[in-house]
């Protein structure tokens, strides 16, 4: 894992520190080309066959996540470039999921995209879905990455690769969510959200999908955790 540095408008220079608040492992130190993190737990693959409950509120943390890193007060957008369930990691303690490889992330200013003004920067850019053997793969352009402000690409690497039925890893299918209970699948509106984020339908869907995916899940979330505690 390299540690996130950007300088950007005027100079100004950040390097999401996990001591506030940014889903990184904490960076200890580096020699070379050798960089050293904290354990931060076991790898998301690990979850993949949790208990539902647990399986709901992991999800929600990784679209809130794809949330931070696109919309935050410091006007930075951190794009996901390569999103498996080996790049994240689960606390032992606090269950809190965190980036474990940020390698390949792809760091743009929208200040500085703003006061530049490239072409079509206020279009908003929808991330194309696209069909693929192979495990983990994400279709992206760079150029757009860091030519518009606003960009649907991080709801789009979580969906895709994580939580839908289109998420492939070691020889699975189905995602996070797999296999929900019964009345969950029966409603349908679970997967109508999922399908929506991964291969829109509607133009700028996977804006509305994924905030209302965010709100379905912090809803399951909050019911599972009202019904331990009883």
């Amino acid at each position: 894992m390299k540690r996130i540095q950007k300088r950007g408008a005027e100079g100004r220079k950040i390097s999401f520190p996990s001591d506030e608040g940014w889903p990184f492992a904490k960076y200890l130190g580096a020699c070379g080309r050798m960089v050293a993190v904290n354990y931060v737990g076991e790898e998301l693959w690990s979850f993949y066959n949790a208990p539902w409950e647990k399986r709901v509120d992991l999800a929600r943390q990784l679209m809130d996540i794809a949330e931070q890193l696109t919309n935050n007060d410091f006007d930075f957008a951190l794009y996901l470039l390569d999103v498996s369930f080996d790049n994240f990691a689960v606390g032992p303690r606090d269950g809190k999921v965190i980036i474990v490889d940020a390698e390949n992330v792809l760091v743009a200013d929208k200040r500085q995209i703003k006061q530049d003004k490239p072409e079509n920067y206020d279009v908003w850019y929808e991330s194309r879905f696209e069909e693929c053997d192979r495990e983990a793969c994400l279709s992206f352009s760079k150029e757009a990455l860091c030519s518009r402000v606003t960009v649907d690409h991080n709801y789009y690497a979580v969906c895709q690769n994580l939580l839908s039925q289109y998420a492939t890893w070691r020889g699975t299918t189905g995602g996070l969510l797999h296999n929900p209970p019964a009345h969950i699948a029966k409603d349908g509106q679970l997967e109508a959200l999922l399908d929506e984020c991964t291969k829109p339908k509607k133009h700028y869907g996977r804006f509305q999908a994924a905030k209302e995916l965010r709100e379905y899940l912090t809803r399951l979330s909050a019911a599972s955790s009202s019904a331990m505690a009883r």
